[in-house]
């Protein structure tokens, strides 16, 4: 018996070439019935597809429903049309379709799959914070008019390299990640996207949550201190590992780790020897909640690294942090390309304190000092100032802007 095996990079390739092929052919066979019923008109224009859907939000983790809700909430306020597709069968999303008469939610299965879906859409515009379009499996159907990204984290220029390249839009929270877009199409001369500064929708709904808790932050007999690390070669844990625990615990103070998601997958080993070495214990404790809005609101002070969750932390909750220096690589990012380093890593110094490899024996006076130190809370200030912008009113923004270019793509088609 002969055994055939297909690598996963080349089932990709294949999968990508084939998906291409059906997408020309659906395209053609579409673009000549149009061309018949133009003839069948005696040349009246007819309209090009009564059955194109106007707008499709494109979600690939269950994760990013806190990104869409406040979004499709304020399209059902608006009576538009939109539909929901996500690659997530846990999306919280799929349980909310009984509370909407104008936003639709459907599972259009995951991988591949999802991908064949989308690869052939037939929609005026797509939203979506999905990075590499166009450039991994998910390609620009020939019948979707108009792609537009919206950021699932404050931070930009750190996606994997080319991942918004082959967007029409952006919608971004503040002048410096629009900046360093504006760089990155020059450098690859690239076409000036559509840039439309937003804010950003899922800080808008945890400032909310935060404003209108009813108890007060307790007060700890000693500091909370969060270690949220983000995953790989350059996360805290992978760089620092065991010594750095045993330095924090030194400390005295109320220890709780909450590493990243993707850690339990890709790091699974690694973790699971530090999960047995330090259980928990009433000084120390490990945070898997799914929802970590407890945890940054218990927390007295974050130490991570290169991790989005910083800025969440430091915006909202406006509390210091500190952050590793622990090699962070820009080679397989956007920012490798920049001529400075991405708004985000300039803006950590200033943020806090940042942690060096000579850590040992000073940690606890700089957690001390960080937590005390009036001039990291001016820095708070400033830094949201710019790189937040229109607090509060993200998704009406949002709506705003996808509604109008629904408008424009439609005129053009006469």
């Amino acid at each position: 018996m002969l055994n055939l095996y297909i690598d996963p990079g080349t089932g990709s390739m294949l999968f990508s070439i084939l998906i291409g092929i059906i997408g020309v052919v659906v395209f053609f066979l579409r673009t000549a019935l149009i061309k018949i019923k133009f003839l069948l008109s005696g040349g009246k224009k007819v309209k090009i597809d009564k059955n194109k859907l106007p707008i499709v939000i494109f979600s690939d983790n269950k994760s990013y429903w806190n990104v869409f809700r406040p979004i499709c909430e304020e399209f059902e306020k608006r009576g538009q049309k939109v539909c929901y597709y996500t690659a997530s069968e846990q999306d919280p999303a799929l349980k909310c379709s009984d509370d909407y008469k104008h936003v639709t939610f459907e599972f259009i299965g995951e991988g591949n799959r999802a991908y064949s879906k989308l690869n052939m859409l037939n929609a005026y515009i797509v939203l979506s914070t999905t990075p590499g379009l166009n450039v991994y499996q998910w390609k620009r159907s020939k019948t979707v008019n108009f792609y537009v990204h919206i950021l699932h984290s404050i931070g930009h220029a750190l996606y994997r390299m080319f991942g918004t390249d082959y967007y029409d839009a952006l919608l971004l929270p503040g002048e410096p990640q629009a900046e360093q877009s504006r760089e990155l199409e020059k450098l690859r001369g690239l076409p000036a996207k559509d840039i439309e500064i937003v804010g950003i929708t899922y800080l808008d709904e945890l400032k909310k949550r935060y404003d209108s808790r009813t108890v007060t932050d307790e007060k700890h007999d000693v500091p909370v201190v969060l270690l949220a690390p983000s995953w790989g070669e350059s996360g805290i844990l992978t760089k620092y590992g065991e010594p750095f625990i045993e330095e924090l615990i030194s400390t005295g103070y109320h220890i709780v780790v909450r590493p990243h998601p993707q850690s339990f997958t890709s790091e699974a080993d690694m973790l699971d020897k530090l999960m047995k070495k330090y259980p928990d214990n009433d000084k120390f404790e490990w945070n898997r909640d799914n929802d970590n809005f407890d945890i940054l609101s218990r927390a007295d002070i974050m130490i991570s690294d290169f991790s989005g969750v910083i800025f969440d932390f430091a915006f909202v909750f406006d509390k210091p942090v500190m952050y590793a220096n622990a090699g962070f690589s820009k080679d397989p990012y956007d920012a490798w390309w920049l001529s400075d380093d991405p708004w985000n890593l300039k803006a950590l110094p200033k943020l806090g304190k940042e942690i060096s490899s000579d850590y040992k024996g000073k940690l606890k006076s700089m957690i001390d000092e960080c937590i005390d130190d009036p001039k990291y809370s001016q820095a708070r200030a400033d830094i949201r100032k710019t790189a937040w912008q229109n607090i509060g009113n993200a998704a009406p923004a949002t709506c705003d802007y996808l509604i109008k270019k629904l408008k424009e793509l439609k005129e053009s088609e006469g």
